[in-house]
């Protein structure tokens, strides 16, 4: 069996981009993370030119918007990906907005298109009258390609902006079998965070596959932690099936042109009162994508929430359904994984 590709990244870094004044800070972060991913001085001048460009839009365009800030370690090599969330104007002109010399008034005046060039992937979404979200990846050489095929993103935020968030999601790939999770911590705060990490760790320590016995071997990990919900899914391009198992309320969804599919979990905690995990194996048929969350965003959302998601790119439907479900009151995270290329 090949080895496993285990997905490594530093935490969310979420900063609120409401004036002139943040731009600058925004920038500095997003350099020193760079800075320490061994990225060239010149690669570091471009990641703040992108980064500038995108907050400076945020406060002109939109009148204040978020931006998340995070180091990905995968199969090419260190990369800064960076969020641009707003809930504006938007725009039905996605080429129009990124077209060379286009830009916001009062930005640096190199365009959307300019920063599609220098990131090494690039994707924009904008819906008018709920907002544009635009996604950059920078790798340490602008060369690096965006591989094809699965792509996998989560995103989660704590329930306040100082603090480690109590959700937590994880992902890797082994022997052709894409392993997804995401878990919930109970409360908040440092111990539900230890304890959502904790499933992370061992989902990326195992090289099972099946999303039972991961559950099991969470189970045992979480003992004399607070507990969490849990849920692993797996999806098998091969035989074009997803298979999932779930303890607590974990919302998993299965999305696609056709429409929306929930999967069933079983009540429990995972580290505390946990039954045996039951397996559920169905075909993946058009679903385009899976998506996983806690309970820090409604479960009722539709696909009419994000109109056009299913053609964007993982991070940025992660961002997109955050905006439109997510709760104020509670620590959030999510997981997407598309199906098809």
């Amino acid at each position: 069996m090949p080895p496993a590709a285990r997905s490594r990244h530093t935490a969310d870094r979420w900063w609120v981009v409401d004036g002139d004044a943040a731009v600058p800070a925004v920038r500095r972060a997003a350099t020193a993370l760079a800075g320490e991913a061994g990225f060239s001085d010149e690669r570091v001048a471009e990641v703040g030119i992108v980064v500038t460009e995108l907050a400076t839009n945020l406060v002109r365009h939109a009148r204040g918007g978020e931006m998340v800030l995070r180091l990905n370690d995968g199969a090419g090599g260190m990369a800064l990906r960076v969020l641009a969330i707003d809930a504006g104007p938007g725009s039905r002109d996605i080429g129009a907005l990124i077209s060379d010399g286009a830009s916001t008034r009062g930005t640096l005046g190199i365009g959307l298109g300019a920063c599609r060039r220098l990131a090494s992937a690039f994707d924009v979404y904008s819906v008018p009258a709920i907002g544009t979200i635009a996604e950059a990846v920078l790798h340490g050489t602008a060369e690096t390609p965006d591989l094809p095929g699965v792509r996998v993103s989560d995103l989660t935020r704590p329930l306040s902006e100082e603090g480690p968030c109590g959700d937590a999601a994880a992902y890797r790939l082994t022997g052709g079998i894409h392993v997804a999770m995401v878990a919930d911590g109970l409360g908040h705060g440092p111990l539900a965070a230890e304890a959502s990490q904790r499933a992370a760790e061992v989902l990326g320590a195992s090289d099972s596959v099946a999303p039972a016995t991961l559950l099991g071997l969470i189970h045992e990990a979480l003992r004399g932690t607070r507990g969490a919900a849990v849920s692993v899914l797996t999806y098998d391009p091969a035989a074009d099936t997803v298979t999932h198992a779930g303890i607590g309320n974990i919302v998993v969804r299965l999305a696609g042109p056709a429409g929306i599919r929930t999967l069933p979990t079983q009540p429990g905690i995972v580290g505390h009162r946990a039954p045996q995990a039951r397996e559920q194996t169905l075909p993946a048929a058009d679903s385009a994508m899976a998506v996983m969350h806690s309970d820090g965003l409604s479960q009722r959302w539709s696909l009419d929430d994000v109109p056009g998601v299913l053609a964007h790119r993982p991070a940025v439907a992660c961002a997109a359904l955050l905006r439109a479900a997510a709760s104020r009151r509670d620590d959030s995270g999510l997981l997407v994984l598309r199906t098809v290329a």
